[in-house]
């Protein structure tokens, strides 16, 4: 996997750049700012970018904002946000304009190692991947007019699990219900989301999209 990952504290970036290389994975670029990142993808096209969302040049949401472009102009670019901080408007923008290969993690995630790997893997496959925290605020800040609401409270739990990436298998050892309980509750999600006719994108996808920008 071909890796830009972009954070400019040189310690955290030193970090992943040995903790990806040690995975395999090829890290093209390690850059630290908005500038440079958007430089780097231009120039060495990822599979997928790691970026955080506060760097310079401004020290705002230059990261996440050069993300958007990033995703824009190199759809095939996957992204995944590494912050300490949840950008409520550029991050509802960032999930909900693409279909896949985005996830938006925060940084205490890192030092859980497989699960980041994991992340990262389902991200640039195409995938996505948000870090629980990241869905709750973002659910509450969008919480008006949700048409998730129409769904049962089971149903609202494993479309906020499927927003956080996990496969079936994963939903139903969390709530500890059988897979196919959750197949019938998937099923009954789409349903009520209007997710009933054929489509080019995955209807899970669609169905968290649908969850995170109403």
């Amino acid at each position: 996997m071909r890796v830009i990952l972009a954070e400019d504290s040189t310690l955290l970036r030193e970090g992943l750049v040995r903790l990806l290389a040690e995975e395999g994975h090829d890290v093209v670029a390690a850059v630290g700012n908005a500038v440079e990142l958007l430089a780097a993808t231009a120039r060495h096209r990822p599979d997928i970018v790691v970026t955080d969302v506060r760097m310079p040049p401004d020290f705002d949401d230059d990261g996440l904002r050069a993300a958007l472009r990033i995703r824009d102009e190199f759809p095939g670019t996957a992204v995944l946000v590494l912050s300490q901080y949840v950008e409520n408007r550029y991050a509802t923008e960032l999930i909900t304009n693409v279909s896949g290969g985005v996830g938006y993690l925060l940084k205490d995630r890192v030092a859980q190692v497989d699960e980041f790997l994991d992340a990262l893997d389902r991200v640039a496959a195409g995938g996505t991947a948000f870090d629980p925290e990241v869905v709750r605020r973002l659910l509450t800040r969008t919480s008006h007019a949700n048409p998730v609401e129409t769904l049962s409270q089971r149903e609202q739990q494993v479309l906020r699990l499927m927003a956080e990436g996990l496969t079936n298998a994963s939903i139903s050892g969390s709530l500890h219900i059988s897979q196919s309980a959750v197949e019938k509750h998937i099923n009954a999600i789409f349903d009520k989301l209007g997710l009933t006719g054929s489509t080019g994108l995955s209807r899970r996808v669609v169905a968290v999209v649908k969850y995170l920008g109403s």
